[in-house]
């Protein structure tokens, strides 16, 4: 996949105070969006938006494009 995560986002979290138990109790971000996050899946933009809003940062501070990666090159 040509994008990816620049950090460790669950590292992240548990140093701001969110560990996986506290995301889940709180209903902040499900255990099914943990694992992909775990797994370096993408989530979706909603699970990005509380990721966000939790850390106080950007998107791009949390994902980048990393060109050639996944994805072939259109040629004419």
């Amino acid at each position: 996949m040509a994008i990816r995560y620049k950090v460790d986002i669950m590292a992240e979290l548990k140093k701001k105070g969110y560990s996986s138990t506290t995301l889940r109790k709180e209903k902040l971000i499900g255990q099914s969006y943990l694992q992909q996050i775990r797994h370096q899946e993408l989530v979706s933009w909603k699970t990005i938006d509380t990721i966000c809003s939790l850390l106080n940062c950007q998107v791009g501070d949390l994902v980048e494009y990393v060109k050639g990666e996944g994805v072939s090159e259109k040629t004419d």
